[in-house]
């Protein structure tokens, strides 16, 4: 019942935003990376950064899409957001875009790790192998932030707070999930659990890791945040049936109430003393499953990621 409870809590009913968007504070001085700016909250995340007038990079698999994205924001903002080519289900991939911001910039001050996939067809792998949920949500971010950390530390350095931030997009479905490393690449263990369970890993996982990242980097000047959005009238869901979507977005919110909390992580001075925390609509202090916060759960998914990535 307290499960159910806190679910209802956090995506149907949440309170009143006592934060806006309007609060965003200028970011003149600031170099922000979203990944999947390009459409749903990425896209509205994108659009009020520029408005505040920071510098903006997209990082989308498409460049199709981007650039029709980037044209449609500028005509909303005056201002122009950068593409960065990045397929997140490709190690490679995540390795050139990493060299293409270095090249670049010399600070990144925000990394919203936001784009994400769901619900993908079991049989569904990532060019080197991974379950594509676990592969995007989780290792491909994961290696993207520890290609861009000294971007990010540098960044610490010349903030005006004196932090960076690393906002992490889970879901409140971490609740039902937990981290199988044997489903993790395509063996007779994975191919047993259903789309939706692979999700709730990935969205596990991806609390764990920001947990774990603000340990370690968090007297660098690195905060590091995840949060659930709040359940979204996105696209993100695309791989449901017809009839599960229709259900689910009848009780969903507009894509710009998700980018709130996502906002607020990244840019309000309040929230450069949440190290570690876990958020919930609307720009609110929650609480993650117990399991996440656990200690060797989180060393054992760190030193996996790492393995993974250590000759790439």
């Amino acid at each position: 019942m307290g499960v159910l409870l806190s679910i209802i809590d956090q995506n149907i009913f949440p309170p009143k935003a006592k934060w806006t968007v309007a609060e965003v504070p200028d970011l003149s001085s600031r170099v922000a990376l979203v990944t999947g700016g390009n459409s749903g909250i990425g896209l509205e995340t994108v659009k009020v950064l520029l408005l505040h007038n920071a510098k903006v990079y997209i990082g989308c698999r498409s460049i199709a899409k981007a650039e029709a994205a980037i044209d449609a924001l500028e005509k909303d903002t005056g201002k122009r957001a950068i593409l960065i080519p990045l397929d997140l289900s490709s190690l490679d991939s995540i390795k050139q875009a990493a060299a293409e911001l270095h090249e670049k910039e010399s600070a990144l001050h925000v990394l919203f790790n936001n784009a994400g996939v769901m619900a993908c067809p079991t049989t569904s792998l990532t060019h080197d192998g991974y379950d594509m949920q676990f592969g995007v949500n989780v290792l491909g971010h994961f290696y993207l932030t520890k290609l861009l950390l000294p971007l990010l530390l540098a960044g610490a350095k010349s903030s005006p707070d004196g932090v960076a931030r690393i906002v992490n997009t889970s879901c409140q479905t971490h609740i039902l999930g937990n981290i199988n490393f044997d489903a993790l690449t395509d063996t007779p263990t994975r191919s047993k659990m259903s789309p939706d369970d692979l999700y709730a890993q990935s969205k596990f996982a991806n609390v764990v890791f920001s947990s774990e990242c603000a340990k370690r980097y968090g007297s660098d000047g690195i905060v590091s945040t995840a949060l659930h959005p709040g359940m979204l009238t996105t696209d993100i869901g695309r791989h449901f049936s017809p009839l599960k979507r229709r259900f689910i977005h009848a009780l969903c919110h507009s894509p710009p109430w998700g980018a709130i909390t996502q906002l607020w992580a990244g840019t309000a001075p309040e929230a450069a003393s949440a190290n570690g925390k876990y958020l919930i609509p609307w720009a609110r202090i929650g609480s993650p499953h117990p399991s996440t916060l656990d200690p060797e759960i989180g060393v054992k998914l760190w030193q996996w990621l790492e393995d993974q990535v250590r000759d790439k």
